[in-house]
């Protein structure tokens, strides 16, 4: 059950913060972001050794993607694509508007059910495909979000529930000053004191060989000719390895 933290604040320098964890088993091998993609030059993301796709990249443009399985859709389907594909195909468009209307059109059969955010600068979207039927767009409003392998903000989810209001109440990152508030410290976060279920922690440690196997922090700027997105990755457990800057 990986985890996207998003917040939306379209009047600021800085209008779109994403924290993201990826939760996997173990010992499926992958690399960190970099530009893998011959093909796709302008992209930047990790790298799934496994299916060769990704599950969280940005691209030139400053569009930004991330794919998560839904409940209970874990690991690969052989007569199905990888979800990690779906990551480059919108990274492939200049703007999440266009990416968005690009990819609800898509066969939803042929991929496991997930859930897909589109960003950039000025939008967002939830893609969601439960692996028949429509897939569905829905535009994420200004302001916090979450999605889990549940609906966006479905406090259904105990990892939504537990952590949702702490990102509410927490000092939001500064990006330009290097100051990312309270963001890598809740990234981090344990289960609730008293939670019966583990996945309520923001951050999984190892067990039963799947556990959370690296974290993202980004933020994407509104002048894009003035400022780079900043990406921080993470390439272990948040609150065990540190961040360091993508340079890419």
């Amino acid at each position: 059950m990986c985890t996207v933290v998003i917040l939306r604040r379209p009047a600021s320098p800085w209008p779109l913060i994403l924290g993201a964890n990826r939760d996997e088993k173990v010992d499926r091998p992958w690399l960190p972001p970099d530009r893998h993609w011959p093909d796709r030059p302008e992209v930047v993301a990790g790298i799934d050794q496994l299916a060769g796709g990704t599950w969280l990249g940005l691209n030139d443009s400053g569009v930004l993607a991330a794919v998560m399985n839904r409940e209970g859709t874990l690991g690969p389907d052989p007569e199905r694509r990888s979800r990690g594909e779906l990551v480059l195909e919108a990274l492939d468009h200049p703007d999440a508007d266009l990416a968005a209307a690009s990819l609800r059109h898509l066969e939803s059969r042929a991929y496991r059910a997930f859930n897909l955010v589109i960003a950039d600068n000025r939008d967002a979207y939830w893609l969601k495909s439960t692996g028949a039927g429509e897939i569905s767009v829905t535009p994420i409003e200004p302001g916090l979000s979450m999605l889990t392998a549940r609906d966006l903000n479905d406090t259904a989810s105990d990892r939504i529930a537990a952590h949702m209001p702490r990102f509410a109440s927490a000092k939001a990152p500064q990006p330009a000053a290097d100051d990312w508030g309270d963001w890598e410290t809740l990234m981090s976060a344990g289960p609730p004191e008293g939670a019966d279920n583990p996945r309520s922690a923001m951050a999984m440690p190892p067990r039963g060989g799947y556990g959370t196997v690296s974290g993202s922090l980004i933020a994407l700027p509104l002048d894009m000719a003035e400022n780079k997105a900043i990406w921080r990755f993470c390439p272990g457990l948040p609150g065990t390895e540190p961040y360091a800057l993508v340079n890419a």
